[in-house]
Formats: structure tokens, sequence, C-alpha cells
């Protein structure tokens, strides 16, 4: 093997290795806003805070394949192998994501109509969605960076999930904020419609195995 071989495979290592932790983050921060934002939305009754702490859960997931995608490249695995179990995870990753947005449906519609509870205001929910519009955008940038780096439609995938936490983080926290601020109760059941469209798309995403462009860039 030449020196340049051998310099591009420590330099793809080293990007292997903060990818990821990128994806150790996402998955620790995930969990805890997870855990939050669903105990904080059953006691607000807030349908669109509950709908983000179970989409968390579900990116939770998204980020723990590509992080043992990345890692077993570093353990020297076999690509097909992995990659079949990626898009595996990926499709059902999908089908929960759209059996969310059914949800999230049914439960706005039903509020909306004047059957439930009108959701309470939320200061953890509006603490919570705050550092979330602020974190997820940084490690989306990063993981595209990365993932532009490393040619990984994987991590490109998860990146743009992080991305898109960030637009569900700030659909809620308008909701959460007009709420709390005018008591305007309408605005969360409306919040989480506003989730709908984009969790769809992830979840059409995931049942095709990822995102649509993955082929262009898988993990060698």
């Amino acid at each position: 093997m030449s020196t340049t071989e051998i310099m591009a495979d420590v330099r793809r290592t080293r990007l292997l290795r903060r990818g990821f932790l990128l994806c150790v983050a996402t998955v620790a921060w995930n969990i805890v806003e997870g855990v939050i934002a669903v105990a904080a939305g059953v006691a607000a009754d807030s349908i669109a805070l509950f709908g983000f702490g179970i989409d968390s859960f579900i990116e939770t997931a998204s980020a723990a394949v590509v992080g043992w995608r990345l890692s077993s490249e570093l353990k020297g695995a076999p690509p097909a192998a992995a990659e079949k179990a990626e898009d595996r995870a990926a499709r059902i990753a999908g089908a929960l994501l759209l059996l969310l947005a059914a949800y999230i449906l049914f439960d706005a519609a039903r509020l909306l109509l004047g059957y439930g509870a009108e959701p309470a205001a939320s200061l953890v929910g509006i603490v919570l969605t705050s550092v979330s519009l602020a974190l997820m955008p940084l490690l989306g940038r990063a993981k595209l960076k990365l993932a532009r780096e490393l040619a990984s439609g994987a991590l490109r995938a998860d990146g743009y999930e992080s991305i898109s936490c960030a637009w569900l983080s700030l659909a809620v926290l308008l909701g959460l904020a007009l709420n709390a601020a005018a008591g305007w109760w309408w605005a969360d059941p409306l919040a989480a419609l506003a989730l709908v469209p984009l969790i769809v798309r992830e979840g059409l995403e995931g049942l095709r195995g990822g995102c649509s462009d993955c082929s262009r860039g898988r993990v060698r």
C-alpha cells in the first residue's frame, strides 16, 4: 500500500470516528428530549409536545443505526450486510413515522372539534424545544459536512433528520408560546398538524429505504 493510500485510510478512519461520535451525541440528546417531551406533553395534554417526543425516539433509532453502520466499517465488517440491516431499520422507522402522523391527525382533529381537554401551558416544553431548535441545526450541518467527505448516504439522511427535528422544534415552540402567552389553546393542535407533512415525508423516505438520493453515496 502506497503512502498516499495509507494517509487516505487514516483520514477516513478519523472521519468515521467523528461521524460515530456525532451519532452518539444525537442518541443521547434525543433520549433526554423524548422522555421530557412525552412526560410534559402528557402533563399538559399537549398533542404537539407528545408527538414531538415520540418523533425524538424514532430519531434515536435512526441515529443508532447509522452510528452502528459507521462503527461496523471501523471494525472491518462487510459493507453489504450492514447496508441491508440499515435499509430494514429505515423501513421500520418509516412505518412508525406514518403511524405517528396518523395519530397526530386524529388527536389534533379531536381537540379542535372540542372532544378532549384544552392543552395547558408548558414552560418545560418551551425551554426544551428552544434548546432543540438551537442544537439540532448544529448537529445536522456537522453530519452533512462529514457525509460529503465520506460519500455517505446513510449519514446524509441522518443529517437531514436532525435538520427536520429543528423545524419540528420551531413548530411546537410557536404553538406552546402562543398558548402560554395568549391562551390560544388551539395553537397547540394546529402546531401538531404542522408537524404532519414533515413526518410523512420522513416516513415515506424511510419506507423507500432511506433518503431519496442515498444511492449516490453509500458508506463504502
